[in-house]
């Protein structure tokens, strides 16, 4: 493997005005499927205490349960890309938003493990393919001086999803054993209005200029930042383009492998540095592993890590376009290392420390929000030529559900087996392996054009 691509030969291109409110309108609609992916995803840490309950599962079917969704993500994540490629970005997102609802609805009224889990991966199939399109719609209508912050409303957007699940969850927590009915089923309106308001967004001007639609990507991107970098835009789009052969095989070439490798180390390590066993498990952790915790006080002490994952992932989003991708990572890596030190070290003690194990679980999402939730995105959308920029996404999304779905399903087992410590300490090492991929195989892209970042592979 080649040492890393650090800096661009070129700098930063330098950009004129830049009409705010329509980038941002169609930044926020795209990012709304985040807070669908969001509230979809976190929703079982609270439903699950019921369903347990309801259905009575065992541990293995409790697992089952709270990785239904990340299967269905996996295959969504998989035909998304293609799909978007040959459809548009856009239109994919609508029917998004159609599984988003229909999966509400289902995941309300199930009778037995069987429906419930069908119901749940539908819902997964809506956010594999979100996970793809989402912040690769965002970064294909954002000018680069933006980028970062644009594409990291995505991620805003899912934690402000996972915020409102737990306040949800909390909320409904009062209304007794089929309460997790009603946490499932309120997502159904959000899904609606996501529906709605994708009809009022452009399509992707790199996609519009890919299938030759190049008045209506010249229009968008005139929308965006005014006629004459407009066509400065559409001249670049066009060379880069080009020079692509378009066929899948192109990611295997010297150059773009590395972009490749990057992307699946990077997805994958964002799932196995451990946040999800925090954001799935954690009232299960609460109740069940430490213990003196009611159902309704494990859910209410997820409402405050929720709360600290949204406002940490504010402050990433104000620093991304300025401290840059790198270090921003680096630190977030760091500081998941001494929360899972310290969860590690709680869950030696017998009984745990509850305040230090909630401590922890809070400095492990914040420093998650900061750096490797919105970064590993940025990222992701920036680093694939455009032409293939969908497949190549689902190759690395794809990469990430799985890892996703690895993680979730195995948790409970091995804290079992190796006792929650050891669970604890293994994910402080994927991220102490996390510091040192970045550190030395991740570019900064901070500032650049997406045909500048291309070409950084190419040399």
């Amino acid at each position: 493997m080649p040492g890393p691509l650090l800096h661009s030969p070129n700098p930063p291109t330098v950009h004129g005005p830049v009409n705010l409110v329509y980038v941002g309108l169609a930044a926020v609609v795209a990012a709304t499927s985040g807070l669908l992916f969001g509230f979809d995803i976190a929703v079982i840490n609270g439903a699950i205490l019921f369903l347990r309950q309801q259905f009575a599962l065992t541990e293995l079917q409790t697992e089952f349960a709270a990785s239904s969704l990340l299967a269905g993500c996996v295959v969504g994540a998989a035909v998304g890309g293609a799909l978007s490629d040959r459809y548009g970005r856009r239109k994919v997102l609508i029917f998004s938003a159609i599984l988003f609802a229909a999966s509400s609805i289902g995941a309300a009224l199930p009778r037995d493990l069987t429906e419930f889990t069908a119901a749940r991966l539908a819902g997964g199939l809506a956010i594999g393919v979100a996970s793809v399109l989402a912040p690769l719609y965002i970064a294909e209508v954002s000018p680069a001086h933006l980028r970062g912050r644009l594409v990291s409303l995505n991620q805003m957007a899912i934690v402000t999803g996972i915020l409102l699940a737990y306040v949800a969850n909390w909320t409904l927590a009062s209304l007794g054993p089929e309460s997790w009915r009603w946490m499932f089923a309120v997502a159904a309106v959000p899904s609606l209005l996501f529906f709605i308001a994708l009809f009022f967004v452009p399509e992707s001007p790199r996609w519009l200029t890919e299938t030759g639609r190049e008045a209506e990507a010249l229009h968008v991107l005139t929308q965006v930042s005014g006629a004459a970098q407009a066509g400065i835009e559409l001249a670049a789009i066009k060379e880069a383009i080009a020079e692509e052969s378009g066929a899948l095989a192109e990611l295997f070439q010297p150059g773009y492998r590395r972009a490749l490798f990057l992307a699946v180390a990077l997805a994958i390590l964002q799932q196995w540095t451990g946040i999800n066993t925090v954001l799935f498990y954690g009232s299960v952790i609460l109740k069940e592993q430490v213990g003196g915790h009611s159902a309704s006080a494990a859910i209410g002490a997820n409402v405050l890590i929720g709360m600290v994952n949204f406002l940490f992932t504010i402050v990433a989003i104000w620093l991304i376009d300025k401290v840059g991708r790198r270090p921003l990572l680096i630190a977030s890596a760091a500081g998941m290392i001494l929360g899972h030190a310290g969860l590690a070290l709680c869950f030696l003690q017998t009984p745990p420390p509850g305040p230090i194990v909630i401590a922890s679980m809070l400095l492990c999402a914040a420093s998650f929000a900061v750096g490797l939730g919105p970064g590993v995105w940025v990222v992701l959308s920036e680093i694939f030529p455009t032409r293939i920029r969908g497949r190549a996404m689902s190759i690395a999304t794809v990469s990430l559900w799985i890892a996703c779905v690895v993680l979730t399903f195995t948790y409970l087992s091995i804290a079992s087996a190796l006792g929650p410590s050891g669970a604890f300490s293994i994910y402080a090492v994927m991220c102490l392996i996390t510091i040192w991929i970045v550190a030395r195989h991740t570019p900064e892209t901070k500032g650049h054009t997406l045909e500048e970042i291309e070409r950084l592979w190419k040399r």
